[in-house]
């Protein structure tokens, strides 16, 4: 038998045969991704496959559809393909996908190449997509919709780079993947033509799995301890004042903040069910040796109601797509909004109730500066 014959023969082997197990590759260097209809998992009618521009293709048919690839559990490597876009809106690839809940998803927004959202990360966390709570993950890329577009990715631990259409520099350099999930499936979604797909377990091209510094870490004005309550849903619009604050009898658990200085309670509390609104309450004491004004930055999503020692001081909305929404876009960030905190010598506790509308909720709070002033640890 011809060594070309033998590796023909390994490709048609079940993609079983190829999966990450306990951490353990078990598999060749590289796997050419069959789109066969026989290796995906995929509703009928949603997905084509077919010889497209002469070479084996696999078409997602509408916007929404999704095509899960069978049997292989991927942790860390390389991926590549060729794509054509064709959805006008989005079209995902996700991997490390335990579920359609838990996940983490690179993008493209096909209608917004050379802009600077042009290809965007999120983790998706209880079947949320973080988008709207991490606007730090998203560049500027160049690419056709009317032709190949190639795509790499390199996934090691904590750590991913994004390569579209040069080979030679990332256009997404991620410090930290940030989903719950380390190992899943890989699955495409949103219309658009996909070729050449290939799989290299355990390739990282020596990037390390440890994420990189976060540069807040080294920044005490961030406010990153607070207390939670359970969140209640909310069936009628309203707006909130210190009277429905939590009583004295309320449970209230710690939580601290992620990285950037985010308190990301859906990692937490979780998402939206049934199109449910929600509301949380956030407390915290700032110590201050005198009577004194500070400035207080707050980055939030989506609605706040912020109260210091009983009495209002700050209300906000910031829902995406709607017309008082903060910059940029509506997205959670320390520079939505910043307010004067009027602080009495001795403890200030610092309540903010805290509204979830759309995606993602969360906080981001830092002062100005701490002269004479202690955080709760």
């Amino acid at each position: 038998m011809t060594k070309t014959s033998i590796s023909f023969l390994l490709l048609l082997l079940p993609l079983g045969m190829f999966a990450q197990r306990n951490g353990k590759t078990t598999h060749p260097t590289t796997i050419q991704v069959a789109l066969q209809p026989d290796h995906w998992n995929f509703l009928p009618g949603t997905v084509d496959f077919s010889t497209y521009k002469s070479v084996p293709a696999m078409k997602i048919l509408n916007s929404p559809d999704t095509a899960v690839l069978k049997n292989l559990d991927f942790r860390d490597g390389t991926i590549s393909y060729d794509i054509e876009p064709v959805d006008p809106n989005f079209t995902s690839f996700y991997f490390r996908r335990s579920s359609q809940q838990e996940n983490e998803c690179f993008y493209f927004r096909t209608a917004l190449s050379g802009n600077g959202e042009a290809v965007q990360y999120a983790p998706f966390i209880d079947g949320i997509n973080l988008w709207d709570m991490l606007p730090q993950y998203q560049t500027a890329a160049w690419f056709q919709r009317d032709q190949w577009n190639h795509v790499k990715l390199v996934i090691s631990g904590k750590r991913m780079q994004v390569f579209v259409n040069d080979t030679t520099r990332p256009v997404l350099d991620i410090p930290k993947l940030e989903g719950n999930v380390w190992h899943g499936a890989l699955a495409f979604s949103g219309k658009a033509i996909i070729s050449n797909l290939v799989v290299q377990p355990g390739q990282t091209g020596g990037l390390s799995p440890e994420p990189l510094a976060d540069i807040t870490d080294n920044d005490p004005r961030y406010i990153r301890r607070w207390l939670v309550t359970a969140p209640e849903v909310v069936t009628t619009a309203t707006d909130y004042n210190y009277t429905n604050a939590p009583g004295k009898d309320a449970a209230w658990k710690p939580i601290w903040a992620e990285r950037n200085g985010l308190i990301n309670l859906t990692r937490q509390l979780g998402g939206q069910r049934d199109r449910n609104r929600r509301i949380t309450w956030l407390k915290t004491n700032i110590h201050s040796a005198v009577a004194q004004t500070r400035k207080l930055k707050l980055g939030f999503s989506d609605n706040v109601w912020v109260f210091l020692n009983g009495k209002y001081v700050y209300v906000g909305k910031n829902t995406y797509g709607s017309p008082i929404m903060k910059e940029p876009a509506g997205r959670c960030s320390v520079d939505n909004t910043s307010f004067d905190l009027p602080l009495a010598e001795g403890d200030n506790e610092v309540m903010i109730a805290v509204f979830n509308d759309f995606y993602g909720w969360g906080i981001i709070a830092q002062v100005d500066r701490l002269e004479r002033l202690l955080f709760e640890k």
